[in-house]
């Protein structure tokens, strides 16, 4: 399944709610203390009667989870991350392994690598005197002119197309960096 870079409280949620109901995840004591969070602290989430509702002895610790995981999410996003805040809280080896957030590392991993995979075929390409201008300056702007000048146009036109694509998963922080060969675009010899 693929996973957009930003999901909302609610998808996370969605995406969660088996995992949190599954049998002795939760504590009776920990669902009660996040119950009590979300009724008692600032911004209050649930009324005192949501509270009761929710914290009801006679009904079962998965169902009243189960229900009020679907109560915050039709109420909003607000209230979908005021439960993580208050899971987090009352709860952080649970958060820790959430599905949501084990989803992220892959991204982290996919972003390392194209950092790296970039700058060794921008090192590699480059000729050794382009090589430590780049090692020199690259912290700094970097004139992509320089590099082109000393290296092999139709390598580095080969290489501007793999380059390119690097980008799309890192940062704007990166990316202009591995961008600065695509500057003068495809249609170079």
């Amino acid at each position: 399944m693929f996973y957009r870079k930003y999901q909302t409280y609610c998808d996370r949620l969605v995406q969660d709610t088996p995992f949190l109901t599954s049998t002795g995840r939760l504590s009776e004591q920990q669902v009660d203390k996040i119950i009590l969070q979300l009724n008692r602290f600032y911004p209050q989430i649930l009324t005192n009667k949501e509270a009761e509702k929710f914290r009801n002895p006679k009904t079962s610790v998965r169902v009243r989870l189960s229900d009020l995981l679907t109560h915050l999410q039709r109420k909003g996003e607000r209230d979908c991350q005021e439960f993580y805040r208050a899971l987090y809280i009352n709860a952080q080896h649970l958060y820790g392994n959430l599905p949501s957030r084990k989803a992220m590392s892959p991204m982290f991993f996919l972003a390392c690598f194209s950092v790296a995979a970039g700058l060794a075929f921008l090192i590699y390409y480059c000729s050794p005197v382009c090589r430590q201008q780049v090692l020199n300056r690259l912290g700094q702007c970097w004139a992509p002119s320089r590099c082109q000048r000393h290296s092999n146009p139709r390598v580095l036109r080969g290489a501007r197309r793999v380059i390119g694509f690097s980008p799309i998963i890192i940062g704007k922080h990166v990316s202009h960096y591995l961008l600065a060969y695509l500057e003068k675009g495809f249609k170079e010899p």
